[in-house]
């Protein structure tokens, strides 16, 4: 049986360094030593982070049984390489239409974690767009974890998108996922790691 590894993909102006990449990190390093844990940090741009998905995951598919965890737009990724390759995949309050929500956000950009500066440009919504997931054929592959209390985005979306999958929905909390430190076993759990 071909070793495991997690692919922590994480959100838009976010990096390998946010709160939930960590905590996930600490776990499989304390709990499943045995479990490779990758959290790229990835480009600013959506068809550069697809690309740059895409070689992860061609560099080592067939070594690994890969799983994802994605937040936010990296949920909206993770949907995506799920198309693809049929990984099996945690969403965390995920983006489902990043491409309407980021039309408001064209212009200069910093990232508060690398302090890398750029433009979102219209080019780039585009993109988004090319990515998008219509129909989720294997909801079975999907636990959706959603806080009602996202002040980032509409989680009846995600709700409404994941009709057939796992979930968890929590009244309050907010886009960053309150609690999540409480998680990590049953998620390496449910992605058979």
């Amino acid at each position: 049986m071909k070793p495991s590894m997690l692919l922590y993909i994480h959100g838009f102006n976010s990096s390998p360094q946010s709160l939930k990449a960590n905590v996930m990190r600490d776990y499989c390093q304390f709990h499943r030593p045995d479990i490779r844990v990758e959290i790229p940090s990835l480009p600013s741009f959506p068809e550069q982070a697809a690309a740059h998905l895409l070689a992860i995951v061609e560099q080592h598919r067939h070594d690994y049984q890969i799983a994802l965890v994605g937040s936010s737009l990296g949920g909206y990724l993770s949907m995506w390489l799920n198309q693809k390759f049929g990984f099996k995949a945690v969403l965390i309050n995920p983006a489902i239409k990043p491409y309407e929500l980021l039309a408001d956000f064209l212009g200069p950009q910093k990232n508060p974690y690398t302090q890398e500066e750029y433009c979102l440009q219209a080019c780039h919504i585009e993109e988004l767009k090319a990515l998008d997931t219509e129909v989720i054929a294997n909801p079975s592959d999907f636990w959706l974890l959603q806080q009602t209390g996202d002040e980032v985005l509409d989680y009846r979306q995600a709700v409404s998108k994941f009709a057939g999958a796992k979930q968890t929905v929590i009244e309050g909390g907010d886009h960053s996922f309150v609690g999540f430190e409480y998680y990590p076993a049953a998620i390496v759990e449910f992605l058979a790691l």
